[in-house]
């Protein structure tokens, strides 16, 4: 095969970024892609693939929340920057999740059973072993999406007066949702593919650089949204930078204790918000007061987005920081945990490590 296919294979494939080893030998190798965008959508820098077509998962949530906002005028359903953030988690049912949640539906005038999704165990292991000597069943609220759900179920209702099958790809909402997206990457909405997430919502499948297009559209709100002309922003700019700072003043809602999301923005201080998708996949946005070396060549906010292939999502956090640091902005001292994590065994022995190898590269 000629030397060129070959790369063009590499490059498809991703490039191994992270290498898990045990003792002297290499356990796991992991797969790459990174896509980094300036609010505009323009690829600045890559690893791997920018545009392997992604499922996002929840990292597509405050797209759906600013669908849910833009189904009625101000005040949108009351909602605060609190329930706003819970809109856009991915929480771990602690009992700050799980009171937000609750007085939503009971303000709302909703119930538990209208939730169509499914209950799992927490994110949070502490969560869960409470559960167990508790005797406790979780039901949809616990889901880690019931956030979500209850926004949604909350628009649905504004179209149609009903909150049935509000979860079906072909209801008006989930019409409304895929093509707020679709405004939002500057994609034409047939070109956005769909599948059933985790939590039985239609969840979208679209390059990894529209993705990080997505989240620096949330930080340059939030940027604009601060600045001189901010009375004269079209009302959608104001709402993504509600979504922008909801994220960024609560992140223990967005996540939870001892969780990546909430580590991530907490240590940033408002300086950019970082939301999870599932099996590896992973987007931050940054406002352009960071302003790192990349940001003031691209004029203005970032965005990422990183997937990695075999969907690991241990390796994710450990990848992002070092995007992080190849960016030139410094990671704070409380993400070390996350940037080199040591790996023990289960009578606490150091069995392993994990070494980056990710290289960023200028877009072509």
């Amino acid at each position: 095969m000629p030397e060129s296919e070959n790369s063009i294979l590499a490059l498809a494939a991703g490039e191994v970024a992270a290498t898990t080893w045990r003792g002297e030998f290499v356990e796991n190798r992991h797969r790459v892609h990174v896509a980094i965008t300036d609010a505009a959508g323009r690829l600045l820098y890559r690893s791997g693939d920018a545009h392997r077509v992604t499922l996002v998962r929840s990292a597509a949530k405050p797209a759906q929340a600013l669908a849910v906002l833009e189904t009625t005028e101000p005040p949108e359903f009351g909602f605060d920057d609190g329930d706003l953030a819970l809109l856009c988690a991915s929480h771990s049912a602690e009992p700050i999740h799980l009171a937000r949640a609750g007085a939503l539906l009971v303000r709302l005038g909703l119930q538990e059973s209208d939730l169509r999704c499914g209950a799992h165990p927490s994110l949070n292991d502490f969560v869960n072993r409470t559960w167990i000597r508790c005797d406790v069943v979780p039901g949809p609220l616990s889901s880690n999406c019931s956030g979500k759900h209850i926004g949604m179920l909350a628009a649905a209702r504004a179209l149609t007066g009903s909150v049935a099958d509000y979860h079906q790809p072909e209801h008006l909402l989930q019409h409304r949702i895929r093509h707020t997206l679709a405004e939002l990457v500057c994609c034409p909405v047939e070109q956005i593919g769909w599948a059933i997430d985790g939590c039985n919502l239609p969840t979208p499948a679209l390059p990894l650089y529209r993705l990080a297009h997505l989240y620096a559209g949330l930080a340059a709100a939030a940027d604009r949204a601060e600045g001189p002309r901010a009375a004269t922003l079209p009302l959608r700019t104001h709402r993504l930078a509600r979504l922008y700072r909801a994220i960024a003043q609560h992140p223990t809602l967005i996540a939870g204790t001892g969780r990546f999301c909430t580590a991530l923005v907490t240590a940033f201080d408002g300086a950019l918000i970082g939301k999870v998708g599932a099996d590896g996949c992973y987007a931050v946005g940054i406002r352009a007061s960071a302003v790192t070396h990349l940001a003031v060549a691209a004029g203005g906010a970032l965005g990422i987005a990183v997937k990695v292939e075999d969907g690991a999502g241990a390796v994710v956090p450990s990848i992002v920081c070092e995007v992080l640091r190849q960016l030139a902005l410094p990671v704070p001292a409380a993400l070390a945990s996350f940037c080199a994590p040591e790996m023990h065994n289960t009578v606490g022995l150091l069995v392993g490590r994990l070494e980056l190898s990710l290289r960023l590269h200028r877009a072509d």
